[in-house]
């Protein structure tokens, strides 16, 4: 079924799909499985030059069996493996490593901040890493920077709002580029071949930056409708 869990012969053809070089669409199709279910499934095992079929299985089987401890804490390979994931995923969306790496300790991590020196020995690695990876969060606009006045250093946070940030701060790019296209199109001659296809491109850049605003504006406004008091967020 569509919404069933996927069996190990489905796993196989997903790995039979990405050999034969097919999008997460048309495998997704073959196997009549809606498309966030296999590009969840590649993400969380390998990516699509890593992703096979039988360690698939077995580590979803391993997830399925894993309890949280009886006391009610957390289970910490269950921690280590939510990171490994959260990382891979971010590495997906075009993150290096190490960026990606801090971005999910601070996603993970129960105050959504650290200091650079919290993070070089959570991830074992050299401030020069931390530091490069932070620049690159925060050009990005996905995390900010507050100072810890106690004790005399720059904490790196997550809120809320980090993905609204970061989105706008891509609408933004599009614009630019959006400019950019359409400013090389009338340099080159707005009917000469060059000139059309900068055009396009600066109209194809143009309409993804208004719909991302758009889309940003909507949900900050049913956000912020789902903060007043008294009420509560719908399941969905």
């Amino acid at each position: 079924m569509p919404g069933g869990r996927l069996t190990h012969q489905d796993r196989r053809q997903i790995a039979e799909g990405l050999a034969e070089g097919l999008t997460h669409t048309e495998i997704a199709a073959r196997l009549n499985r809606p498309l966030s279910t296999i590009t969840r499934e590649v993400a969380r095992n390998g990516g699509p030059d890593g992703y096979q079929a039988d360690q698939a299985h077995q580590a979803t089987r391993d997830r399925a069996r894993r309890r949280p401890p009886a006391s009610g804490g957390r289970d910490r390979k269950a921690v280590t493996d939510l990171e490994e994931q959260f990382t891979a995923v971010m590495i997906n969306t075009g993150l290096s490593r190490m960026t990606a790496r801090v971005l999910a300790s601070l996603y993970l991590t129960d105050s959504g901040s650290l200091t650079a020196a919290e993070l070089t020995r959570k991830l074992q690695v050299s401030p020069a890493s931390i530091s490069k990876a932070i620049g690159e969060l925060e050009r990005q606009e996905l995390i900010r920077r507050e100072r810890d006045s106690h004790r005399r250093r720059d904490r790196y946070v997550i809120d809320a709002d980090a993905w609204f940030r970061g989105w706008m701060a891509s609408a933004r790019q599009n614009t630019l580029l959006a400019d950019f296209a359409r400013q090389g199109a009338a340099t080159l001659g707005a009917t000469s071949p060059a000139g059309v296809r900068l055009r396009d491109i600066g109209d194809f850049f143009d309409h993804v930056s208004h719909a991302m605003l758009q889309a940003a504006e909507q949900w900050r406004q049913a956000y912020a409708a789902e903060q007043t008091p008294g009420r509560t967020r719908t399941a969905e």
